[in-house]
């Protein structure tokens, strides 16, 4: 009698084993086994991280194996959940046919199972198996819907509340985030707590701040501490800060900017004026333009909060070190904006940095950290569900980049940027301002500004010989081609010419989905609509894993490292911006700072953004899976070694730097926006 060896893996992690009973059913090509049921007397079967192997006899012959049916069953009144990991079926020829999972088993639903080869839905000849995948995506379709959060915003899942999310894409039972417990932790271990709820309270000076956060210690954070008044920080930070994507090269003064020579020329160290600096390239802008007319935080009656939109002029100097030589604290010159310059009384200078360095917090937070990495990444998320079987390989390329991406944001839309959340207790653009910019945002957000490289040729700032210090874009253009040239291989395994794209319905869907419905169109937007070539694909799958791994990485993971120290990055301002010089002092400074109580609730929050889990999975790390040919495994072998020298690199660089930067280290990017 024929018999099949039937491996069943459960889940690692704690409470992803069964007590229930699992029946299983082989789908053969010639016919289907009898549902069976998988049990050993006296053996504790799909226990967390457990291997199990079943023998099944079977009086016929099923022909290949093609699929597997799983179904769970309550068993003694006990109806748990159930995460599986593969099967394996060993078939009396002694061929092993792997089935992925890497699903949970809810209540009594039947899952199905293909086999783990990835095939385009034009080389899928069988009928079964065509059914199959039509149904598959059917049901997924019905299991992930576009919502929209707020008008003008990427469209996100529709689930209110995170518990409402499928368990598929929920946290595993390691990695549960709460915003609000983690940021009570956070202030309980930075030894803050006392400060917690003293809003209106101002510190009394600088070192009132130094003395609270004592307990601070790393090496940036307290690099900051020490340098955050000096011109050459307030510089680095626009190439290698938390927001190193605002700055671009300047050739010609905008009218609404009335510097003249006489104003810098002392600041210029080339023997050059103003105008042949602007021609030789060696004048930069941030133009915070977009923070004009947002709405500054009102949900605290008894604390006014205020908003810029600075424009600042920055020189690059001999030493090809970025300096601010002018800065204008809003769009419209008049007398009642002045313009400050370095040769100003030093408190006036500080306070105007001050100020620019806040607006560029709340443009990071809501703009490049939130819109650009976090709800951009879920919109691949959300069409890649929708449209994608598990058997394509773009989907089996994909997943390990937006795990947990879902459920971070549908967790953040309720407990950190939903109303009453941290952004409303901390941040000046809190109380809907934030809402305001992302809209605004969006109108300018294109499919380009995503491409990595591209991004710097339109800001003029691509150059290595003119800023040889810019690490966030030299470290993450070597991600960006290592990542790229994974992908090129892996899409070249499965198609073989331009042809197979655009025959390949399925990924032409997805793209369509993530334009027409995740970015609800938007004419100005330029996300492709279909793909061509090997080419396009290649560069939008670039975009997308790069995105959701190396870039929010790098606008994440160091907030605390800038941030922490809370005059060089005010997460709120509640004096007006000066109007006349010459009325800055220290009073000024610490009534214009955050009060106690929303400098906490920012420390506890850049805090906790900063930590990454004790479960993380690093860039090149595949522990599912979900390829299972050889050609792929290579692919993935070449990419490890390839992201392993880009670390190397990174880390004899930093040997010699009293700032380290590895923000784009390999070994520090995590797979997916999961925190």
């Amino acid at each position: 009698m024929p018999s099949y060896a039937v491996t069943v893996a459960t889940g690692r992690n704690n409470f992803e084993g069964t007590d229930n009973s699992v029946y299983i059913t082989l789908v053969g090509t010639v016919q289907c086994s009898k549902r069976t049921l998988l049990d050993k007397p006296l053996h504790n079967d799909f226990a967390s991280n457990a291997v199990d192997t079943y023998v099944i006899d079977i009086k016929e012959d099923l022909g290949e194996i093609i699929m597997v049916k799983l179904q769970k069953k309550m068993k003694l009144f006990v109806n748990d959940k159930w995460y599986c990991r593969s099967i394996t079926v060993k078939t009396p020829s002694g061929q092993s046919v792997e089935f992925p999972c890497f699903r949970w088993l809810v209540d009594d639903k039947e899952v199905v199972l293909r086999d783990g080869r990835a095939i385009l839905p034009q080389d899928d000849k069988s009928a079964p198996l065509m059914e199959h995948r039509d149904k598959e995506l059917e049901l997924r379709r019905k299991t992930y819907r576009w919502s929209q959060w707020q008008p003008g915003f990427p469209m996100s899942i529709d689930a209110v509340r995170y518990k409402d999310l499928p368990r598929d894409i929920q946290f595993d039972t390691e990695k549960q985030v709460d915003f609000v417990w983690n940021f009570s932790q956070a202030i309980l271990n930075l030894s803050l707590a006392k400060f917690k709820n003293m809003f209106q309270s101002s510190w009394k000076d600088l070192a009132d701040f130094e003395r609270t956060f004592v307990t601070i210690k790393n090496t940036v954070s307290e690099y900051v501490m020490k340098h955050w008044k000096a011109d050459f920080m307030f510089g680095y930070q626009f190439l290698n800060g938390c927001n190193p994507v605002v700055i671009e090269k300047c050739t010609k003064l905008p009218e609404k900017l009335p510097v003249t020579n006489e104003m810098v020329s002392v600041c210029l160290e080339r023997g050059l004026t103003l105008e042949e600096e602007l021609q030789a390239g060696n004048i930069y802008i941030a133009d915070y333009e977009f923070m004009d007319g947002i709405k500054p935080n009102d949900t605290d009656p008894l604390t006014q909060q205020y908003l810029v939109a600075p424009i600042c002029l920055l020189y690059r100097d001999l030493q090809k070190e970025i300096m601010p030589i002018a800065i204008q604290l809003n769009q419209i010159p008049g007398e009642d904006n002045p313009i400050f310059l370095p040769t100003d009384a030093e408190y006036d200078w500080l306070l105007a940095k001050m100020w620019v360095r806040s607006t560029d917090f709340q443009h990071h937070q809501t703009v490049t950290h939130l819109l650009r990495t976090h709800l951009i990444s879920e919109v691949f998320a959300i069409a890649l569900f929708r449209q994608l079987p598990a058997v394509h390989p773009v989907y089996k390329l994909l997943i390990p980049h937006i795990r947990f991406t879902i459920a971070i944001d549908t967790k953040a839309r309720e407990q950190l940027i939903g109303e009453g959340g941290i952004f409303d207790k901390a941040n000046a653009i809190g109380g809907g301002g934030h809402v305001q910019l992302v809209q605004k945002a969006m109108k300018t957000l294109t499919f380009g500004s995503l491409c990595f490289p591209d991004s710097f040729k339109a800001r003029g700032m691509d150059s290595k010989e003119e800023l040889p210090a810019y690490f966030y874009r030299d470290d993450g253009l070597k991600v960006w081609e290592a990542i790229k040239s994974y992908i090129c291989e892996v899409v070249c395994i499965y198609y073989k010419d331009d042809e197979a794209v655009q025959h390949d319905k399925e990924i032409q869907a997805f793209v369509q989905d993530v334009r027409d419905f995740g970015m609800q169109n938007f004419d100005q937007c330029e996300f492709p609509r279909c793909f061509k070539t090997r080419e396009e694909l290649t560069k939008y799958l670039t975009v997308v894993i790069f995105t959701a791994s190396a870039q929010h990485t790098a606008v994440n993971f160091g907030q605390f490292d800038w941030y922490s120290w809370v005059p060089n990055t005010p997460s709120t301002m509640r004096r007006p911006p000066p109007k006349q010089k010459g009325l800055a002092d220290m009073t000024l400074i610490m009534e214009t700072l955050p009060d106690c109580g929303r400098s906490v609730w920012h420390l506890g929050a850049v805090w906790s953004l900063s930590q990454y889990q004790e479960n993380e999975l690093y860039l090149g790390t595949f522990p599912d899976d979900h390829f299972t040919e050889q050609p792929v495994k290579a692919a993935m072998d070449k990419f490890r070694k390839q992201l392993a020298d880009i670390t190397y690199s990174i880390k004899k660089r930093n040997e010699r730097k009293d700032l380290p930067y590895y923000y784009m280290s390999p070994h520090k990017i995590p797979n997916s926006v999961a925190i």
